[in-house]
């Protein structure tokens, strides 16, 4: 088999430049794996609040440009589902980028049509990616989705993101595959009626001075998709998940950066603190004996916990490890946080349900046994544990600062269900747990 050669690029496209280093080899189909440093810097977009919902409509200022698909790992009908998505972005949305983890890239590059973008083994995804991406898609369960937000808990504008669920579970996935066409294309076109561009694409016959507006917005203008749009007033509707702000520290008060994201704060982030859409765990891990911790809430101490391990979870992660630990279901616009002991010494140590502006320390006491527990952030070990002295710090992100004004959290499309006005989250709850389901009944 001829064997040639696929460069890495450092601009987009419809630009030319030197090859600057060999990455890869494919068959003789050639087919480009490029650097994502050569794409536009992001879009970000703005979140109307809407009347009737507590929901937010998704308003780009221009057509998204950079697509970030992340997708379940060691899944072929995944893998050929994202072949299919792709498919139909080169031929439907000939405008967009696509981006993908390097794992994929190589996996599937020579399948599709179009080049594809990611990062170089010196400069990871995760601390690429915050200026880059416009909109992540997922292919996957809620693991898939974790994975996608985990490349930016270090950036506080996280992109939109479209979830098809197709995994074990899927309290997060929100779309089934099958309906690829229609979400996405709800999302691209999402604030395209605003302002001038309403007549371009509500009116098949364009004026000569809507032609010039149109021409200004270049060759990825929602023109190119006349036709496909969802209206000028049916944006896509935004459920904004809020995160925690997590910090490590030393004895001595000082902020400890974990190896796992040491990466991105070296590329210049000033902010070693880590977000969590899911859950802080600290655990005992290998450890033989029980983890002693004192708990402090609001900066005062609250009791000294023997337990497993402790969680900090946000509504979103309610419905994860604290739910298996006997921790409360919170609803995902209740503003709050959860405090869930895992196996507690004491009977008397419930789970708690505390305001969201609340602060919570946990400090591992002089008393442990254990040489040092370990710390998870949304199941990713931070290969840092804790010892004696140390300490995690948790807040809870800000993500409303003014009418209209929503930044931080995890922007995610929901499904829009034709006569039905809620968020999704009650018919998820009853789907997936059967909950009050009778014993015996059929599933």
């Amino acid at each position: 088999m001829k064997v040639t050669t696929t460069w890495i690029r450092q601009l987009p496209p419809s630009h030319t430049s030197k090859p600057t280093r060999r990455l890869f080899s494919t068959s003789s189909t050639r087919r480009e794996i490029r650097d994502i440093q050569g794409l536009p810097t992001r879009i970000l977009p703005k979140y109307q609040e809407s009347r009737g919902s507590d929901l937010l409509s998704l308003q780009w200022p221009a057509p998204p440009r950079n697509i970030l698909i992340v997708k379940k790992h060691s899944a072929p009908a995944v893998t050929e589902s994202l072949i299919e998505f792709v498919n139909h972005l080169a031929s439907t949305y000939p405008s967009l980028s696509i981006i993908l983890e390097q794992k994929t890239s190589q996996e599937v590059h020579s399948s599709l049509p179009i080049p594809v973008y990611t990062s170089t083994p010196e400069k990871p995804l995760t601390a690429s990616t915050h200026d880059k991406v416009d909109l992540v898609v997922t292919l996957g369960g809620d693991g898939t989705i974790l994975r996608a937000s985990s490349l930016f808990a270090t950036s506080h504008d996280v992109p939109p993101m479209l979830s098809f669920s197709m995994g074990t579970l899927g309290f997060l996935g929100e779309w089934k595959f099958d309906e690829y066409k229609r979400a996405f294309r709800e999302v691209y076109m999402s604030g395209s009626g605003v302002g001038d561009r309403a007549p371009v694409l509500d009116d098949p016959e364009t004026t000569v001075a809507e032609e010039d507006v149109e021409s200004k917005m270049g060759p990825t203008g929602w023109s190119s998709v006349r036709g496909k749009s969802m209206g000028s007033t049916r944006g896509a509707r935004v459920l904004m998940r809020n995160r925690l702000r997590v910090g490590l520290f030393s004895p001595e008060g000082e902020a400890i950066i974990p190896p796992s994201h040491s990466s991105a704060v070296a590329s210049g982030l000033p902010d070693p603190r880590v977000y969590a859409l899911n859950e802080v765990l600290i655990h005992r891990g290998k450890e033989p004996h029980l983890a002693v911790l004192d708990v402090f809430v609001g900066g005062r101490f609250l009791t000294e916990a023997v337990a497993d391990g402790m969680i900090i979870s946000t509504p979103t992660g309610s419905t994860a490890y604290s739910l298996s630990s006997g921790g409360s279901i919170v609803h995902p616009l209740v503003p709050s946080l959860l405090l869930t002991p895992v196996c507690a010494r004491s009977l008397s140590f419930r789970p708690l349900v505390l305001p969201s502006s609340t602060p919570v320390t946990l400090r591992l006491s002089p008393k442990n046994r254990g040489r040092e527990v370990e710390l998870s952030i949304d199941g990713r070990n931070m290969g840092q544990g804790m010892s004696a002295g140390m300490e995690v710090r948790v807040w809870d992100e800000e993500i409303r600062h003014g009418k209209n004004d929503w930044r931080g959290g995890v922007p995610c499309v929901m499904r829009r269900t034709i006569g039905v006005s809620d968020d999704g989250w009650v018919g998820g709850l009853n789907s997936l747990l059967k909950f009050n389901h009778p014993f015996g009944a059929d599933s």
